[in-house]
């Protein structure tokens, strides 16, 4: 039992800290520091560099910056693009670090699994933020951002302090996502089919009728 316990805790951080990561990477940081600093959780070694002073405060000034420009409509969106190519990697780092000491294949899959679940989160996050930015008003857009910094600190804290609740509900989230990605992808394919039309509209059929009357 306890041998079944320690894998769904390391199980649950590898994941929890993946998770995280794709929607709000710095906040996930900050988590598992402050909690491994105030020893309410033993971090693997791997990621006890996240109890470095100097990494929480870059950490902190990030999600700072990040909780601002999340906030913009717009500018999220940018700042999604960017991030696609720091909280990728960054999450399946992270996750093969909760591993702890083990063999190089373990790690491996680790950060592969790690790699596959931020890009998943990161993708839900950044498609239903550029959707949200459709609307005129940015109420939904303040709404979503704040959800989604709320449910990294609950999400994180959960998986390492009830790791099997976490599980759950990691289970019910994937399959949220994969029936939701598609959608997603598709409303996102529609608003940029309706913006290149919004711009493309001159060379439309009224056009080309136009020409053909004034050169018979």
């Amino acid at each position: 039992m306890d041998q079944f316990s320690q894998i769904s805790d390391t199980i649950a951080l590898s994941m929890g800290a993946a998770w995280g990561s794709g929607i709000n990477l710095y906040a996930t940081v900050l988590v598992l520091g402050i909690l491994g600093v105030t020893e309410n959780v033993v971090l693997p070694e791997n990621l006890q560099i996240l109890t470095n002073p100097m990494v929480m405060g870059g950490a902190g000034l990030m999600f700072v910056t990040e909780f601002i420009a999340d906030k913009i409509p717009g500018v999220d969106t940018g700042w999604d693009a960017i991030h696609t190519f720091i909280r990728i990697p960054a999450g399946a780092l992270m996750a093969a670090g909760a591993i702890g000491d083990v063999s190089p294949a373990l790690e491996v899959t680790a950060a592969i699994l790690g790699g596959g679940m931020t890009a998943g989160t990161h993708g839900m996050k950044a498609g239903s933020r550029a959707l949200i930015n459709t609307s005129p008003e940015p109420f939904t857009n303040w709404t979503a951002s704040v959800a989604e910094d709320i449910a990294v600190v609950a999400g994180v804290w959960t998986a390492l302090q009830h790791p099997m609740i976490f599980l759950a509900f990691l289970v019910v989230f994937i399959l949220l996502m994969i029936w939701l990605l598609p959608k997603i992808w598709r409303g996102i394919r529609a608003l940029f089919s309706a913006i290149g039309r919004m711009f493309g509209g001159g060379s439309g059929p009224a056009n080309a009728n136009n020409d053909s009357s004034a050169n018979p």
